[in-house]
């Protein structure tokens, strides 16, 4: 992420990425050390991105948008409002009802936790992105204060809406990505095990 944000020109195309982490503890450049409690066998890694400590694990759909907010018109805070905006209307879609929470970016079900964000913007573009809890084993978040909230009750869209696998609620995920953001999205091949796909503005 940071060599293609570093490497970027005027004219490159901006690029979303879709993957799933082995299981990993990230550490933002505002984590405290406090709020990582029995890591365990879990590597904890820091990382350059805004916020605390969260976790990542498969079965939880990774997004990384790197998109040039400059061409786009777009403030770093709108794009947080955006993804978020994406996961309560995807939700929604499922018969869920999301909801943002001042100061504690994301989008929670009944007050769970069910998405996170957490971006870096250089040389106006960003990296980085939203972690989406599909369907992936939640007790890791037990060994930590997510995102440094102690107590965070986490949750997964399989125990909020049956019948929604990995694949669909990915694909429905870039569906609405692209309707809020007003992109034109068109699939890469995979690049080691990830989901590439280049984004337009449209």
């Amino acid at each position: 992420m940071r060599d293609y944000t570093d490497g970027r020109g005027p004219d490159s195309p901006d690029e979303l990425w879709l993957l799933e982490h082995p299981p990993v503890f990230t550490q933002g450049l505002a984590g405290k050390a406090e709020h990582v409690l029995a890591p365990g066998d879990i590597p904890v890694v820091q990382t350059d991105r805004g916020g605390q400590v969260t976790y990542h694990g498969p079965g939880q759909l990774v997004a990384y948008p790197l998109l040039d907010l400059e061409r786009m018109g777009l403030g770093v805070r709108c794009l947080v409002r955006d993804l978020e905006e994406t996961v309560i209307r995807q939700l929604a879609a499922y018969g869920l009802e999301g909801a943002r929470k001042d100061g504690a970016p994301g989008v929670y079900v009944d007050g769970a936790k069910i998405a996170s964000i957490g971006l870096k913007v250089r040389r106006g573009c960003t990296y980085h992105g939203l972690a989406f809890n599909i369907d992936m084993d939640l007790s890791p978040f037990d060994r930590i204060n997510p995102c440094g909230y102690a107590g965070q009750p986490m949750t997964r869209l399989a125990d909020r809406a049956g019948g929604i696998d990995f694949n669909r609620a990915r694909a429905d995920f870039v569906a609405v990505l692209a309707r809020v953001l007003g992109l034109d999205c068109r699939e890469a091949p995979p690049d080691d095990g990830s989901h590439k796909l280049l984004s337009d503005v449209g």
